[in-house]
């Protein structure tokens, strides 16, 4: 079972522990991103893109997804959630070499950008990828 940190007071982000290692997780998360029935517009290398410079941190690649099924009708509700749409999830290896997944929760991006009821649950299913990436 994965281990969730839980989110940081104030910011809103949760991180949990994955049971696999980096690749397998990144691997694990496409493909429950792609079971939602979700794209993923982009990742981001930035481990890679700092290796490019010279530079080393461990393995990190972020994951932007979603759907403009589902995200428009939240912009036109709550217009600064663009600000935080698509929905990104982190894939980060710690110097241990354990894999985390961070994101923003839910919760949090509804009280930030105010976002009716109604939208919640479109919101939500980044909890269901990342749970099921991660365990």
């Amino acid at each position: 079972m994965s281990q969730v940190i839980g989110s940081k007071e104030g910011n809103g982000v949760v991180s949990i522990r994955s049971q696999y290692p980096f690749a397998d997780t990144l691997q694990r998360l496409e493909r429950a991103i792609s079971a939602k029935g979700l794209k993923i517009f982009c990742v981001v290398d930035h481990s890679g893109e700092a290796l490019a410079e010279g530079l080393h941190m461990p393995s990190t690649k972020l994951v932007i997804f979603g759907s403009p099924r589902a995200g428009t009708p939240l912009m036109l509700s709550a217009p600064s959630i663009a600000l935080d749409l698509p929905q990104k999830i982190l894939v980060g290896e710690d110097p241990g070499k354990q894999t985390w997944i961070s994101y923003n929760s839910p919760s949090y991006l509804a009280r930030r950008h105010q976002v009716s009821i109604e939208f919640t649950q479109a919101l939500a299913a980044v909890e269901q990828i990342a749970t099921a990436a991660a365990s």
